[in-house]
């Protein structure tokens, strides 16, 4: 499943390269930095590219997940700091989202 989300974290970051004045390093890697003092996206570009992982997510996976809210916010990593960071933390909250569905 964590391979499944990094092809779409790095196919999305691909598609709004095509898009965005701001452009990701194109050598993308998991240790490429996304936001912070490293990264390329200011808050509108983080916002941006998230809704758009959002949307592929629920496309590709039929998942809905919102990444960015306060849980993410309280990490004591930010999950935004880098591509890898970004693709642990949607595997984290896909595998909570996936258990509350099994408990049912």
């Amino acid at each position: 499943m964590r391979d499944k989300i990094s092809k779409i974290v790095f196919t999305t970051i691909e598609e709004f390269n095509a898009t965005y004045e701001e452009k990701i390093p194109v050598e993308l890697r998991e240790d490429t930095p996304l936001y912070g003092k490293d990264g390329i996206l200011d808050s509108l570009g983080l916002v941006s590219i998230i809704v758009m992982i959002e949307q592929a997510i629920e496309d590709e996976l039929e998942v809905s997940l919102i990444l960015a809210d306060e849980k993410a916010m309280s990490q004591k990593t930010s999950p935004f700091l880098k591509v890898g960071l970004l693709v642990d933390y949607i595997y984290r909250v896909m595998e909570e989202e996936m258990s509350l569905w099994t408990d049912r």
